[in-house]
């Protein structure tokens, strides 16, 4: 264990620390409940990060099988979510048990990730055949449905940035690349006119048009850019952000966790989440690019991928440039579920780097 503990890579570490540190006093000044919750996710994904760098699962992805028993023990846990989740929030996302809840689409990102670093690694040389293309295609729209009938489009959306992530890293053909773009416009039409619900629609058309519906859709991101406007340099101090404290900025916890954060500390704290996460994706795609192998390679690189595409859509729906469609802020937000796969990705990436 020393050796490994020597080999890690300390500065991904303190990354994901300072975002776990910002977050607990976040929830602390705003849910305590929530913080004791939290912390206790923390600290079974903390030991979950050390048992998987303890065990070396390397001679494991040499088996297929192995790899998509994963994937589709996921599957399962997908369908057992459609029969059996209650409804939450407009939702059936959730397995409830006892006092905490499980988000399996949270666990079909991290299995989409470590089943296409296989694929890839294998096949990226002819990612371009159509049958590859396919196949991958395949892997990605059994979960993203499961998913979207819940309905949970901020997942689907992830998945498929996860999917077209490893797409663009594998070297696609731009020929075929065009044609995937003209595709999924053409389904983008379709699902406005025959899958989306209303307040879908709505959300979409709320970040197109601000100042539409200032009190039903756009509420919430009106709120948050109070929040965001309102903190200053130095922001308003712990426990005294308005927006968040009265309750007028609603899933402070989760979805505007970041506007809350930046409310009571400032632009400054904005600043140094920014670079916190800068830092933490810089060192997981070295650890990648350092590493001596394609799946190694592409496990660092589908991590990135998801982190980037979450903050995207989180930071964005912050500031009213993507629409609001509950993504998490890796780290940062409230949430068991998000955080375990978020560590396990990175117990993984420190196993690359503690074995070199």
């Amino acid at each position: 264990m020393n050796f490994q503990l020597k080999n890690l890579d300390w500065k991904l570490n303190f990354a994901v620390l300072f975002l776990a540190l910002a977050s607990l006093v976040s929830l602390l000044g705003a849910k305590p409940e929530l913080f004791w919750k939290q912390l206790i996710w923390w600290v079974v994904g903390i030991t979950l990060i050390f048992l998987i760098i303890g065990f070396d699962w390397r001679p494991f992805i040499n088996y297929r099988g192995v790899v998509l028993g994963i994937y589709f023990a996921v599957i399962a846990l997908l369908l057992l979510t459609f029969l059996f989740a209650p409804t939450i929030r407009g939702t059936r996302g959730w397995l409830v048990l006892g006092s905490f809840q499980l988000q399996a689409s949270e666990f079909a990102k991290i299995s989409l990730i470590i089943l296409y670093a296989i694929f890839f690694s294998r096949r990226h040389i002819g990612i371009a055949r159509v049958s590859n293309l396919m196949v991958s295609f395949v892997y990605f729209i059994v979960p993203a449905v499961l998913v979207a009938i819940q309905p949970d489009f901020g997942s689907v959306l992830i998945l498929f940035s996860v999917w077209f992530g490893f797409l663009l890293v594998s070297g696609i053909r731009w020929r075929h690349l065009a044609l995937m773009l003209i595709i999924f416009a053409v389904s983008g039409l379709f699902m406005w006119h025959n899958v989306l619900k209303d307040y879908h629609k709505e959300r979409i058309l709320g970040m197109l048009f601000p100042a539409r519906d200032a009190l039903g859709i756009n509420y919430s991101v009106i709120q948050s850019k109070i929040a965001i406007g309102s903190a200053g340099l130095f922001g308003k101090g712990f426990g005294q952000g308005t927006q968040v404290q009265l309750g007028f900025l609603p899933e402070a916890q989760t979805d505007f966790i970041f506007s809350a954060v930046v409310e009571e500390w400032g632009l400054i704290a904005a600043s140094l989440l920014i670079v916190a996460f800068a830092v933490l994706l810089f060192r997981i795609i070295k650890v990648g690019l350092a590493s001596n192998n394609n799946f190694n390679r592409f496990v660092c690189l589908g991590a990135a991928i998801l982190f980037i595409a979450h903050f995207v859509l989180n930071v964005g729906s912050n500031l009213g440039l993507t629409p609001v469609i509950g993504v998490t802020f890796p780290f940062l937000s409230y949430g068991g579920s998000s955080l375990l796969t978020n560590l396990m990705l990175i117990g993984i990436i420190q196993s690359i780097k503690a074995r070199g």
